[in-house]
């Protein structure tokens, strides 16, 4: 089997929160948000034998006791991913997932196989705006990854889920629909950083997230992720 590869970094403490990661990114993507960080892999061809990724994961496995798809868009490759993440299962890894959701049945699958214990999901905007800001018909195939994470969260078969929300000055109209499409799950508001925008700063982004009446995690380039609580 070959992986259209995007990249590997052996250890990384912010790709899942509490843990040492070992990271592969997979590449290509058919999204097209206007703030991708990953623009280099978004597209092109790099094939490698699964086999290679797999003896990169198992090196790293001195420092890193989890390992983290990313991309790109990693259900992409929804056979490849499950693959390198039963792999790394066999290793004795704990697996984490990074998606914009726009594959549920490859998510739905890892869950149905138990082969990922952790899911961090993009919420880009709301629902209405969602095709548009991704220029792709994307807003009902997130909405069933959404629902499939809420249910494997539920009935305790996936440990830990975050909806994550990249939130853009004078967008921040759009966070109570997605706090209410997400309650009861952990929520993260991600400083919106790009060409020709002014970054929502630290006490913006927790203005902003004070109407919600809820905890959530705000992550900022100036002070990384901290905890808004409006009850403290």
């Amino acid at each position: 089997m070959y992986v259209n590869f995007g990249g590997f970094v052996p250890i990384s403490t912010v790709d899942w929160r509490g843990r040492a990661a070992c990271t592969v990114f997979l590449r290509g993507c058919p999204a097209r948000c206007f703030y991708c960080h990953n623009v280099a892999i978004q597209d092109g061809e790099d094939l490698r034998d699964a086999d290679e990724i797999i003896a990169m994961i198992r090196e790293s496995r001195t420092v890193a006791g989890a390992v983290v798809f990313s991309g790109g868009e990693p259900t992409l490759q929804g056979p490849a991913l499950a693959h390198l993440a039963a792999a790394a299962r066999n290793m004795g890894f704990s697996v984490g997932l990074h998606t914009n959701g726009i594959f549920p049945r490859v998510i739905e699958k890892l869950l149905e196989e138990h082969l990922v214990d952790m899911i961090s999901l993009d919420i880009k905007t709301t629902w209405e705006r969602y095709d548009e800001l991704l220029e792709l018909t994307a807003a009902d195939a997130v909405k069933r990854s959404l629902a499939a994470c809420k249910r494997a969260k539920a009935d305790g078969s996936l440990e830990t889920f975050q909806a994550v929300v990249t939130l853009f000055r004078g967008r921040e109209e759009d966070l109570p629909a997605i706090a209410q499409d997400t309650r009861g799950l952990d929520l993260v508001l991600q400083q919106g950083v790009a060409a020709g925008f002014v970054p929502l700063t630290r006490q913006e982004l927790e203005a902003a997230a004070a109407p919600l009446g809820r905890r959530v995690r705000i992550r900022t380039r100036e002070d990384g992720e901290v905890v808004y609580d409006p009850e403290q």
